[in-house]
């Protein structure tokens, strides 16, 4: 015999061969399918900087998990030349992360997808109690029957909550908008509550607006930001997160981008972190009804809030509050782009409709109070995407996928 191969042997050889190398390729693959930056075959082959061949094998790897869909035989675009690429999609069909969310007036759960995108949701609002693990249980329970009556694989779950989670116990330091301890144990509740309910999957909690940013900056109005600034009112409250060269900046512990706690009103408001005149007391969907002389209803703070911003702007009152929490907000983004200097500033909540409602006003207020802005104007945007914090807290849940493809799936 001479060693040799035959013909066959080799081809399997060449085939195991490519496999191998690119699957230290499947995560950043599933990554850049997952953002959208990968459409098709050739771009995915691009960015990887792998050949075509392995490009194909990756892909092919991707779809036989489930994780994604490849379409060899797609239609060309009007007055294109040559065969065009295969297109890569998300399998709509594909497994999906629990997503949970828990806020002042209550708690929403879903399940999300691949690509951010949500299968199905089930809110729900009852008193949040001191004690954490009720509501933590209710919501758990709530995606427990989404995952039941969609019949849908479950690759984990994550948790979204109004406070700063230190790492890595997990727990959330300041619930100042809930009845919870300071200190509350959130993500060992979380993963308990998900056993019990025979969920499978690694589960996490998070920072809601730091699960915001995320989302908005792998799916919304944030992609393609190296260094993207997230300012958010939730339920009650300011939260802010920052997104550097892709990855959420949490800081040595988790506790980063507490902005809630500028003061942008040294006259003003008690703050419950014991000072006066923060962000967090004068620019949050409460601040605004006061300041318009409303009181808060049944509807939620933020429900509210947004609809009467929405439905009487034209009112002098509810005009003049908008125009004083516009000024207070733009007073603290111009502190922070001195401080940060991001290319792109995105808001949530609140924040996002005041935006919408006078976006000059605003704009022209960071831009006289900060150094870069009067320089360079930073794009103020609104978020896009709908309950950003859910599909945040899904992403926790996907990044050991992400990372690992066949080791958390195969």
């Amino acid at each position: 015999m001479n060693g040799k191969a035959g013909p066959r042997a080799e081809g399997e050889l060449t085939t195991r061969t490519r496999l191998e190398r690119g699957r230290g390729a499947l995560g950043p693959a599933l990554e850049l399918v997952h953002t959208g930056r990968a459409p098709t075959r050739a771009v995915l082959t691009a960015e990887l900087g792998v050949t075509r061949a392995t490009a194909g094998a990756v892909a092919a790897e991707l779809e036989a998990l489930g994780l994604i869909r490849i379409d060899a035989k797609p239609s060309a675009a009007a007055g294109s030349q040559g065969r065009p690429s295969h297109r890569l999609s998300i399998a709509e069909e594909g497994p999906v992360a629990l997503a949970a969310q828990v806020h002042a007036d209550g708690f929403r759960a879903a399940l999300v997808g691949l690509g951010g995108h949500t299968v199905a949701t089930a809110p729900g609002c009852e008193i949040i109690d001191a004690d954490p693990a009720q509501v933590i249980g209710s919501v758990v329970d709530a995606g427990a029957r989404l995952l039941r009556e969609t019949g849908r694989r479950c690759v984990g779950a994550g948790l979204a909550v109004p406070s700063a989670v230190a790492e890595p116990e997990g727990t959330a330091l300041n619930p100042l908008h809930l009845a919870w301890p300071a200190g509350a144990q959130v993500r060992e509740i979380f993963t308990e509550r998900v056993r019990a309910a025979g969920i499978e999957g690694p589960a996490f909690a998070g920072n809601d607006v730091n699960l915001a940013a995320l989302a908005e900056h792998r799916h919304g109005a944030g992609r393609g930001a190296r260094d993207l600034l997230c300012v958010a009112t939730g339920h009650r409250g300011v939260g802010g997160a920052l997104v550097l060269d892709g990855r959420l900046h949490s800081g040595s512990s988790g506790l980063a981008l507490e902005v809630g706690h500028l003061t942008v009103n040294p006259e003003g408001r008690p703050c419950h972190c014991g000072s006066r005149g923060c962000l967090d007391v004068e620019t949050d969907p409460l601040a605004f009804l006061t300041e318009a002389g409303r009181e808060p209803g049944p509807e939620g703070l933020l429900v509210q809030a947004r609809t009467l911003l929405r439905d009487a702007y034209a009112d002098p009152a509810v005009r003049s509050a908008a125009e004083a929490l516009i000024d207070r907000l733009g007073l603290g983004l111009a502190g922070l782009v001195n401080i940060l200097n991001p290319d792109r500033i995105v808001l949530g909540g609140l924040h996002r409709a005041l935006l919408e409602a006078h976006p000059e006003r605003l704009r022209a207020v960071v831009a006289d109070r900060s150094l870069w802005g009067r320089s360079g104007s930073v794009p103020i945007l609104a978020c896009t995407l709908d309950h950003n914090s859910l599909v945040g807290a899904a992403e926790l849940a996907w990044q050991p996928v992400l990372d690992d493809p066949l080791g958390a799936l195969g």
